[in-house]
C-alpha cells in the first residue's frame, strides 16, 4: 500500500514537470483539438504542426493514463488491505485513494480546456494549480498508510504546529505567484498564446519576496524545533525542506538572469513540486497517530 501510494506521489509530481515540458517546447497546441488530438482522430493524423510538437503534446496526454492507472491501483489496494484483528478495510485509506483516479479525470478535462481556449494563461495556471491538492492527497495516503488509526496528537508544541500551518499557506501563495510569473513570461506553449498583462519583472519580484518569506519561516521553524527538543524526524524534515528551498532559489535566480532557458524552467517546476512535497512532509511530522489494539507495526510520516 505504501509503495503504491508513493508511486502516486511520483507520477502526479512528474506530470507537473512533463506539462512544463510541453509549454517550454512550444508544443501546447501540438494536438490542436480535445479530446481528439487532431480533428476526427484520438491519435495524431494529418496535422500541420511540426512532428516533434505533436509527439510532445500527445505523449503528455498518454501519461495521464499512467497517472489514472496508479490511482486505480491505489484504490484497489486500499479496498483489499486487511487491517487489525477484524481484517476489515480502513475507510480513511479508501477515501484518500478514491480521490486520485476521479480527480485525475477532472484534471484531464481542465487540460482539454487549455487547448480549447488556445492556452489562455489563466486556464493554464489553473491546470497546474489543480495538481497541488492531488499531490497532497497522494502524499497524505502515503503518510496515513504507515500510521495507526488512533486520533492525531501533537508531536511538538502547539505554537510550532501553527507555524507549520502558516508555512503551508505561504508555500501555496509561492506556487500561485510562480504561475503568474510563468503566465507573463516567454514560454506560453505556443508563439500565439496570450499572456497575462503583467510586467514580468514586477511579478518576478513578488515571487522572490514570497520566496524569502518562505525561507525565513522555514529557518525559524527549524530553529524552534531544535531548541524545543522536537522529535528528530520533524527536525530532519524541516532541514530537508530548507535545503530544497535554497536549491530551488538558486535555480530560480539563475534562470531569471539567463533569460529563462527551457531546461532550467523544467528544473524549476520540478523544484516547485519538491518544495511542496517537502512542506507536506514537515506538516505531517508535527503530529502523530497512536496504535490501536490489534495492529502490529507502525511506519513514520
Amino acid at each position: 500500500m505504501r509503495g503504491l501510494a508513493m508511486a502516486g506521489v511520483v507520477v502526479n509530481a512528474g506530470i507537473m514537470v512533463t506539462g512544463a515540458g510541453v509549454r517550454v517546447t512550444g508544443s501546447g497546441l501540438g494536438c490542436p483539438t480535445w479530446p481528439d488530438c487532431t480533428p476526427g482522430s484520438l491519435v495524431p493524423r494529418g496535422t500541420e504542426n511540426p512532428t516533434v510538437h505533436t509527439a510532445v503534446e500527445f505523449g503528455n496526454r498518454l501519461l495521464t493514463f499512467l497517472v489514472i492507472a496508479v490511482g486505480i491501483a491505489c484504490f484497489v489496494a486500499a479496498l483489499r488491505l486487511p487491517y487489525g484483528a477484524t481484517g476489515k478495510r480502513r475507510p480513511d485509506l479508501v477515501k484518500l485513494a478514491a480521490v486520485q483516479p476521479f480527480y485525475v479525470v477532472g484534471q484531464a478535462m481542465v487540460g482539454g480546456l487549455t487547448v480549447l481556449t488556445k492556452l489562455n494563461p489563466a486556464v493554464v495556471s489553473l491546470h497546474f494549480l489543480l495538481s497541488v491538492p492531488l499531490v497532497l492527497a497522494a502524499f497524505a495516503l502515503w503518510v496515513r498508510s504507515g500510521e495507526g488509526t488512533g486520533p492525531a496528537v501533537p508531536a511538538v508544541r502547539n505554537e510550532l504546529r501553527w507555524l507549520g500551518r502558516g508555512l503551508l499557506v505561504v508555500v501555496l501563495a509561492l506556487i500561485v505567484a510562480g504561475t503568474l510569473v510563468t503566465g507573463s513570461g516567454p514560454h506560453g506553449g505556443d508563439p500565439q498564446a496570450p499572456r497575462y498583462p503583467f510586467n514580468m519583472q514586477d511579478v518576478a519580484q513578488l515571487h522572490a519576496d514570497i520566496v524569502w518569506i518562505t525561507v525565513g519561516l522555514t529557518f525559524a521553524l527549524l530553529l524552534a524545533l531544535r531548541l524545543t527538543g522536537a522529535p528528530g524526524r520533524a527536525t530532519r524534515a524541516a532541514a530537508i525542506l530548507l535545503g530544497v528551498e535554497l536549491a530551488q532559489g538558486v535555480i530560480g535566480y539563475v534562470q531569471y538572469f539567463l533569460g529563462v532557458p527551457e531546461l532550467l524552467v523544467m528544473l524549476h517546476v520540478l523544484g516547485a513540486a519538491l518544495v511542496w512535497i517537502a512542506t507536506l512532509n514537515v506538516y505531517f511530522t508535527l503530529r502523530e497517530r497512536s496504535e490501536v489494539p490489534g495492529v502490529v507495526g507502525r511506519g513514520e510520516a
